[in-house]
């Protein structure tokens, strides 16, 4: 199975433009021959974790409103792996969908919340999911600090953590980390055998927010062996047999 993890800008509040971003990336991975695509963390609504702006953009999946934008999506030949910011009986929660012919197939809900994600609700579970014969599971971002959220998708049989991310960050910020991200994720490949995946997003929010990614795809020793250029947008693929 060949896997694409598309780098973006961000998209903040604009639900259109980011199906529209979906539906591009889609075009460009069929004649890569790509099957499933991975997207970032709260790609659909944007990653702003205010109330305000959670509240106001959250999506029920089960809804009819929801309906409508996996009426776009339904075209699609790929999986889809699919960041976004879900409301469910009351709670708010940081979740990645799994979509494919338009349809919810499953989701990962973040289990190990920042500080400043005090809007969501933790997950609690690691599904594992089968594709073309590959069997992977879904960390989201902050969780690959944890040991324990990667070993519970290994547990699983998965041979790969897809990992959508949202690393805009103050620029000094994001500069410390930059090299450090790949640095955790190969040290939870190494402890599990796993690929891992990641999709992050680029550019500039304003003066002094940016995003470097990376966006990339690590092997199960912890080398990179493709990545995306920071400040570009783009897809990193790779082709994994089914055990």
């Amino acid at each position: 199975m060949r896997i694409g993890a598309c780098q973006t800008r961000e998209i903040l509040g604009e639900v259109d433009a980011a199906v529209t971003v979906v539906q591009d990336f889609a075009d460009r991975a069929d004649a890569a021959g790509v099957e499933l695509l991975l997207f970032p963390e709260c790609f659909l609504q944007g990653y702003l974790v205010t109330g305000q702006h959670v509240h106001r953009h959250a999506f029920d999946v089960r809804s009819t409103e929801f309906a409508a934008v996996l009426a776009r999506l339904a075209g699609i030949r790929q999986m889809l792996v699919l960041g976004m910011i879900e409301r469910w009986r009351g709670r708010y929660y940081n979740t990645a969908l799994v979509v494919t012919g338009g349809r919810v197939v499953g989701e990962y809900r973040k289990t190990f919340l920042t500080g400043g994600e005090s809007v969501f609700t933790a997950g609690d579970t690691y599904p594992v999911f089968t594709h073309e014969g590959v069997r992977f599971g879904i960390n989201i971002c902050y969780d690959t600090q944890f040991p324990e959220a990667a070993a519970a998708v290994a547990a699983g049989g998965a041979q790969v953590l897809l990992v959508p991310a949202q690393n805009m960050m103050r620029r000094e910020r994001a500069l410390w980390w930059q090299a450090r991200h790949n640095e955790i994720r190969a040290r939870r490949v190494q402890e599990t055998g796993m690929w891992l995946i990641s999709a992050d997003v680029t550019g500039e929010r304003d003066e002094s927010r940016i995003g470097l990614g990376p966006t990339c795809v690590i092997d199960p020793v912890g080398q990179v062996v493709a990545q995306v250029r920071t400040g570009t947008t783009g897809m990193a693929t790779i082709e994994i047999d089914p055990p």
